[in-house]
């Protein structure tokens, strides 16, 4: 490439903070006398023109004559017209919008695509026409990725590979000093999944980082991937970063970095408990994004309930709804699915002790009109009626998991009911032996979908030796309970209440942090059963006005967890460490609460940085 073409190029590169694979070749114009471009869009509507590179995120234009007059780049429907005060020098078409004048040496850049990745209408353009003089110009395209790599080529992602439990997470990061007189570095990440990069890429606009090179050694070898187009950075590299307001620059802390990192734990997760207060469809969606920032990797919607407004008598109605509700909270979103974010979802039916509201479309699997919990287990119908939810259900949830719930199931309504009272007597079993079949005939149904059933943990204090082998503890009462589990071959999940609970408010962020999902688990084995934890948001005392201060930043303090064994001061090492995570929250839109509040979710008690509240 010519040296001078090749120091344009260089210097656009810098200017947009796209890589030069990004562009198109430069075009150069030529307009006479009364020549003109009508105003047009540079982005794309159709699929075809976008199977190279992507879009047109960004224009660059460069004048390289004078024109005495005439020959304007106009924006005709901007705001920005309106502060705009034109002379007699201008044409009468510059002064119908927007207008720059083309001067030799010039170079005008302009965006097309927003970072949301929607199209910005206001980029609307055109060329005024040449009254006197003549005008050339050099034209510059950025595309969304690499112009020369169709993305019809990049190939799909083996099964073996996808979002589920115990994928590989590790990724090495490597952040190299900037370039001598430039703010211009580059990272490297290096993982064996898409999973393993994604566990580092988010949703983040701040940087001016040039590039960052992912190496998925899953089926594209190395592939370079534009940073800015993508608008992503590592988590971990983002927590480096800091903003210059002096400068206007991004710093990278104490670079060079190198950074090995995998999780402790495959079972990350976060539950939302959304039967108990509605939550608006954009908040979900903002929790489980907030979910990323902290390497978060389930979310558990807690304990599915059909409302009473929700419910008809028509089953093919009811099968709809629920499809319905459950597909707009799941996949409602700005992002294809929460499987985008890295994030999978767990739903739950919670029977049979929490399933009275199912009976208001279907009073008969209520034991009586007086007595609606648990539900009837004599009836086969009230079986058809679980394994019905479940076939829809598991279209809209692929994640391998299924929550099956199970606890707080107070049996005297099965033994003061007449008809099952007659049914435990005919079948020779008392109330627990009931609760056990139960539980175990809604097992059978979830594996017979392809799901592996996890239960709260009463099911396993109450009748471990009948559970399933596939079954997943899911402890909540308090502590001991993975370590008998895993003892006896279960795998478990660690929500202990007195800790895990984000209700609890007085539960301050380093008894969070503190809490051991291994404790009292000695061999490698047996701490191997314990596939993670799961902070818990009960919804009694939470709505859309607060939960997301009640989750965050303590939530944050599990995750950590998670991912990282301390066992230095975690006044000293990971306090300020907390602290600057929730500010960065709060730079994300995320509003989580001060960190050192008596209360979780409290307002700041006086003025001061987000720091030190």
């Amino acid at each position: 490439m010519d040296e001078i073409i090749t120091n344009i190029e260089a210097r656009v590169a810098t200017w947009t903070f796209f890589p030069i694979e990004n562009g198109e070749p430069i075009q150069i114009l030529r307009y006479e006398h009364a020549q003109k471009y009508e105003p047009h869009f540079d982005f794309f509507r159709d699929k075809h023109n976008i199977q190279f590179g992507g879009n047109r995120v960004a224009t660059v234009v460069m004048y390289l004559s004078h024109v005495r007059k005439g020959g304007e780049t106009i924006f005709p429907i901007t705001n920005s017209s309106l502060s705009q005060t034109k002379d007699d020098s201008w044409s009468e078409c510059a002064k119908m919008g927007y207008a720059v004048k083309p001067i030799k040496g010039d170079a005008l850049l302009f965006f097309n695509i927003r970072p949301n990745a929607t199209a910005d209408t206001s980029s609307l353009h055109g060329s005024c026409p040449v009254i006197d003089g003549e005008k050339w110009s050099a034209t510059k395209w950025i595309r969304a990725r690499n112009f020369d790599i169709p993305h019809k080529k990049l190939r799909q992602i083996p099964e073996s590979k996808m979002l589920q439990l115990g994928v590989d997470e590790s990724y090495t990061l490597k952040v190299s000093k900037p370039k001598r007189k430039s703010i211009l570095g580059e990272a490297i990440i290096e993982a064996n999944t898409v999973y393993g990069a994604l566990r580092g890429l988010e949703w983040h606009l701040d940087g001016k980082l040039r590039k960052v090179l992912v190496i998925d050694t899953f089926n594209l070898g190395k592939r370079k991937l534009n940073y800015c187009c993508l608008l992503m950075m590592h988590q971990t590299f983002s927590q480096l970063c800091s903003f210059d307001y002096t400068t206007k620059t991004v710093q990278i802390h104490k670079a060079p970095w190198s950074i090995k990192d995998k999780p402790r734990f495959s079972y990350r997760g976060l539950m939302i408990d959304t039967s108990r207060h509605y939550l608006p469809i954009d908040v979900i969606k903002q929790i489980i994004e907030s979910m990323s920032y902290a390497k978060f990797i389930l979310f558990f919607l807690h304990n599915f309930r059909c409302e009473r407004e929700f419910i008809n008598a028509q089953w093919n109605k009811l099968k709809y709804i629920i499809y319905q509700i459950l597909a707009k909270i799941i996949f409602a979103s700005n992002f294809p699915s929460a499987d985008n974010a890295g994030i999978n979802v767990m739903a739950e039916v919670d029977v049979p002790g929490h399933g009275e509201s199912w009976g208001v479309g279907y009073p008969e699997i209520w034991p009586s009109p007086s007595c609606r919990e648990p539900l009837d287990v004599s009836k086969t119908f009230t079986f058809d009626i679980i394994s019905g939810i479940l076939s829809d259900m598991r279209k809209i949830f692929p994640f391998e998991l299924f929550h099956l719930g199970g606890d707080e199931v107070n049996t005297t309504c099965w033994r003061e009911t007449p008809h099952v009272k007659e049914w435990l007597h005919n079948n020779n079993m008392t109330a627990k032996d009931a609760y056990q079949y139960f539980v175990l005939k809604a097992q059978d149904i979830a594996i017979s979908k392809n799901w592996t059933p996890v239960n709260w943990e009463e099911t396993f204090n109450t009748f471990p030796a009948k559970l399933h082998p596939q079954t997943i503890v899911h402890n909540w009462l308090g502590g001991g309970v993975c370590a008998k589990a895993v003892a006896k071959g279960f795998r478990c999940i660690f929500s202990n209440q007195a800790f895990w609970y984000l209700d609890h408010l007085d539960v301050p962020w380093d008894m969070v942090y503190t809490a051991e999902p291994l404790d009292g688990i000695d061999t490698d084995s047996e701490k191997e059963l314990v596939i993670g934890g799961e902070v818990c948001m009960w919804g009694e005392t939470a709505d859309a006005s607060d939960v997301q201060q009640t989750i965050w930043p303590r939530a944050a303090a599990a995750a950590g967890k998670h991912v990282l064994l301390m066992r230095k001061s975690i006044t000293l090492t990971i306090l300020p460490r907390f602290k600057h995570f929730r500010c960065l929250l709060n730079r994300r839109g995320v509003p989580a609460a001060p960190v050192t509040n008596f209360y979780a979710r409290r307002a700041p008690d006086e003025p001061g940085s987000c720091y030190d509240q």
